[in-house]
């Protein structure tokens, strides 16, 4: 899997050094798909989790922000760039980190210690052209929870089919082990004889996505993305999970002021 994530950023460092020549054309679809100015609006995530005896987590997403040709505040999401150049964007990035558990979350987890919500900080590289997304980003947990840090690559091309726009995705990710272990390991002195200590190594997981947005209700801009990631063998082997996939769901609507 290690090896498989160093090709898949190879490759997309070949296509940023192959068009850093290029002009910056972002392309029509995407200019529809994400205009800038002031919104406001509201969604919800539904994340099935990998835990024992817990089923899915709800995180409710309020939405007022603003999206300028440097600035993006989406809620929480917060980017800006630093560098812009030959359609290469170049952004210091802030994030929620929507996971953790405490003990009431399920039983599988009493007896331990609570894994913390988090936010992380960190750059991203991000190239756009024809409708096409390339990004880079290195993100780190700046509230020190787990001390951990993402590396991540993406790749996704949006379309447009009458008032329907459409974009699939794919990226790999790569979590270190501090990261692994806070959220999915277990501690000797947590352990028990249905949960026995559990320390590993960093991880690598893929996720293929689709969204799909409108801007038919209500005068908005209406959005529903779905993710499906297929987790690396050294969280899926932990004693605290019981599925290696999981599923996400995001509903978004938002509009302008």
């Amino acid at each position: 899997m290690y090896q498989g994530v160093c090709l898949f950023i190879t490759g997309i460092l070949v296509l940023f050094s192959s068009q850093l020549m290029a002009t910056d054309e972002r392309g029509e679809v995407r200019e529809r798909l994400e205009p800038k100015g002031f919104l406001y609006g509201f969604g919800l995530g539904v994340n099935q989790e990998l835990y024992k005896g817990y089923d899915r987590r709800v995180i409710p997403l309020p939405i007022l922000g603003y999206r300028g040709d440097r600035l993006s505040v989406l809620g929480p999401f917060v980017s800006y760039d630093v560098l812009q150049q030959e359609g290469v964007k170049l952004a210091v990035q802030v994030s929620p980190r929507f996971q953790g558990f405490d003990s009431s979350d399920s039983d599988i987890f009493i007896g331990m210690d609570e894994r913390d919500f988090s936010f992380d900080a960190g750059l991203g590289l991000k190239y756009e052209k024809d409708d096409w997304n390339l990004g880079l980003s290195s993100m780190f947990d700046v509230l020190n929870k787990s001390d951990g840090y993402e590396l991540k690559a993406s790749l996704g091309r949006a379309f447009q089919s009458g008032p329907i726009f459409y974009e699939p995705s794919i990226s790999v990710s790569y979590l270190d082990a501090n990261h692994v272990n806070y959220y999915y390991g277990v501690a000797s002195h947590e352990a028990t004889s249905s949960r026995p200590a559990y320390q590993t190594d960093s991880a690598v997981n893929t996720t293929i996505g689709f969204s799909i947005a409108t801007p038919i209700f209500f005068e908005g801009f209406t959005r529903l993305s779905i993710d499906y990631t297929w987790h690396d063998a050294n969280i899926a082997d932990s004693p605290l999970v019981d599925s290696d996939t999981n599923l996400s769901l995001r509903l978004l609507y938002s509009r302008f002021f």
